[in-house]
């Protein structure tokens, strides 16, 4: 499910794409003209929201890219295991969320976190 397509070129640091049906947030771009009769080339770097490895990819400035849609919310631990118990603080529904290790370290039952629904994808990204 895509919110909006936007022109490579119209693209900037910080915003969220989708690099080979992965959810990624672009750290560094590079936008290069050719001669006379040329396209232009973008050059982008991004790191996944889910997994946080980097992708690097050069595309046409012409090419289209499509931007996930991205729901922040707020929740509270209930209880954690391989999977963090979370109870939605708005509509008090419980989830099963992902949750990164070194962030896991940090949370403790009833504390309140920020997680991020991205494209149907549930994770937790960090203690309030």
């Amino acid at each position: 499910m895509v919110l909006k397509i936007i022109g490579a070129t119209e693209a900037r640091v910080g915003t969220s794409i989708i690099v080979d049906g992965e959810p990624c947030t672009i750290k560094k771009m590079d936008v290069s003209k050719t001669g006379k009769h040329g396209h232009s080339k973008v050059r982008i770097e991004a790191t996944s929201i889910l997994s946080g490895q980097k992708k690097v990819f050069v595309t046409p400035g012409h090419d289209k890219l499509e931007i996930p849609i991205v729901n922040k919310r707020k929740g509270q631990v209930l209880s954690m295991g391989e999977k963090v118990s979370l109870m939605d603080l708005e509509n008090f529904e419980t989830l099963e969320v992902t949750c990164p290790e070194d962030l896991k370290q940090e949370l403790e039952e009833n504390s309140n976190v920020e997680y991020w629904d991205v494209e149907g994808t549930k994770i937790v990204k960090r203690k309030l």
